[in-house]
């Protein structure tokens, strides 16, 4: 039962309530340098050390392509293809699918970098003993959303000058009296909601996700050990549902990290179109 109690929050001892998951998962106390404007708490220790094995892997990646590209008879493991792969993944399907090998390499850094991010963010919420996604609190989604925002405001500037304002608010076509109305919406769909919607899909995903895996395993906890009869054996239910749900949320962490990629350079290619 060491699954279980990594994953789920304990039964208050002695009582024998189920306790419910509540919102106050998102909140957890500070556990280094309380009152300082660097304190941590769990969430937060979660991200550095997913940060860390961020930094740490693609160092080692890094190592590996340099070194095989200095030599023809390198055979490079099945960590270094591994990497390969995954790092093509963002480029080929993402990148140049969307934005052509020329722009797709130009804006590649930034869209590995929100992948990676995103993803080993995700995953933490199914890892035992961390069993929180540190993208389900605000702060860092709304940070990659800006850094989404931003670029693709920078890639239209870039691109059409300042008349790329004008015709994302005034699109060419549109008769001049229906600028009342088109306008505001473009103007909140296109330089509001984007950054706004992409910050908030992520998040609620990944409360929705935490909330339901912590109801299916203290569901179950609950039922083994403070149930008594018959309704013991509905914690086989909780638990088997929690199982699955689990690798649910895997395939989830992974979607998530890709509609986010997907869509921020959608926006980029959208920035770019030649109609601005």
């Amino acid at each position: 039962m060491s699954f279980l109690n990594a994953v789920v929050r304990p039964v208050a001892e002695g009582s024998g309530q189920f306790e419910p998951p509540s919102i106050g998962e998102f909140f957890p106390e500070v556990v280094l340098f309380a009152g300082t404007p660097i304190e941590l708490n769990r969430i937060m220790l979660i991200r550095i050390l997913v940060m860390t094995i961020l930094l740490v892997l693609f160092s080692l990646w890094s190592s590996a392509f340099k070194r095989a590209t200095a030599t023809e008879q390198y055979v490079p493991t099945r960590f270094q293809m591994f990497g390969e792969i995954a790092l093509n993944f963002v480029r080929k399907s993402i990148a140049h699918e969307q934005l052509g090998e020329k722009d797709g390499d130009r804006f590649l850094p930034l869209l590995t970098t929100i992948f990676f991010i995103v993803l080993g963010m995700n995953i933490t919420g199914i890892v035992p003993g961390l069993n929180i996604a540190g993208t389900s609190v605000i702060g860092l989604p709304l940070l990659l959303a800006l850094a989404a925002y931003v670029t693709f405001i920078y890639a239209g500037i870039k691109k059409h000058g300042m008349g790329f304002f004008k015709s994302s608010l005034f699109p060419t076509g549109v008769p001049a009296a229906f600028y009342i109305l088109v306008t505001p919406i473009e103007l909140l769909s296109t330089f509001i909601l984007r950054p706004v919607t992409l910050a908030l899909r992520l998040m609620m995903n990944m409360i929705a996700g935490h909330l339901l895996l912590v109801l299916c395993f203290s569901a179950t906890q609950y039922f083994f050990f403070n149930a008594d009869g018959f309704f013991k054996a509905m914690g086989l239910g909780t638990f088997t549902f929690g199982f699955v749900f689990t690798l649910f949320e895997m395939l989830v962490a992974f979607l998530q990290a890709y509609v986010f990629t997907l869509l921020t350079t959608v926006y980029i290619q959208l920035a770019l179109a030649d109609e601005h």
